[in-house]
């Protein structure tokens, strides 16, 4: 029988491992997806691939589940990061939720002169990425760094990872065709764009590469989705 539930579930798998249940994913299996004692799940940790296991036990909050074999070995995703400034709740875990599915290895919102939003919840961002990895059959979850000043991110940027940096109403490459396979990154900005000494600032780190996603003023999340999926079509993924 075909598996309807998928699980990111932090222990070790391996066959014949027993893995505990936590109330939230009890609750979930038993009472959002109607799953009895024997129904199959799939469960994923980020290291040891895929495997298919059956419901073992339902206690009153909690349960087990029964690991029975491996249905895909450990695969590394695309190493792209996605950069942008805090929006508003309910966009904000958009675009967590869309770059998760589109594959970015590691999730930073950093502060810029214009953000609007100053904080973030991390627990609700982790909890997006997730959600979103267990739907879209990922191995893995993104990393969510903790909300950091831009100008502190990349200060200590790493060697041979481009930074794509989306600057509207600039003079700049398409995006579209400008990246190559690899480490790569892209930062997108908050709702208003970058303050002109920002922007001027970027240009200048020998790592910056400024692009354009096309003539249209984009919103601050749509640019997050539309610039992670060109950059996931040119690593390959």
């Amino acid at each position: 029988m075909a598996a309807t539930a998928r699980l990111y579930i932090p222990a070790d798998l391996a066959m014949g491992a027993e893995i505990p249940l936590p109330e939230d994913q009890a609750h979930y299996l038993r009472h959002v997806l109607r799953q009895d004692v024997g129904a199959p799940v799939l469960l994923f940790n980020g290291r040891d691939g895929e495997w298919l296991a059956e419901i073992a036990r339902f206690g009153k909050r909690d349960g087990s589940l029964h690991v029975r074999e491996r249905t895909r070995a450990q695969q590394s995703g695309p190493d792209i990061w996605l950069l942008f400034a805090p929006i508003r709740q309910g966009r904000l875990e958009t675009i967590v939720e869309k770059a998760t599915e589109l594959g970015a290895a590691r999730i930073l919102p950093v502060l810029t002169r214009r953000c609007q939003v100053r904080q973030v919840n991390d627990t609700r961002l982790q909890a997006n990425a997730r959600e979103a990895a267990e739907q879209c059959e990922r191995l893995d979850l993104p990393q969510i760094a903790p909300l950091a000043e831009l100008s502190a991110v990349l200060a200590s940027w790493p060697q041979g990872r481009p930074l794509y940096v989306c600057l509207e109403r600039a003079d700049a490459r398409p995006l579209a065709g400008s990246a190559q396979p690899g480490p790569m990154a892209l930062l997108v900005g908050p709702e208003g764009g970058f303050a002109p000494e920002e922007a001027a600032w970027l240009t200048e780190l020998p790592f910056v590469v400024p692009v354009s996603l096309g003539p249209r003023i984009l919103r601050a999340e749509t640019a997050a989705i539309a610039g992670m999926a060109l950059l996931a079509a040119a690593s390959g993924n």
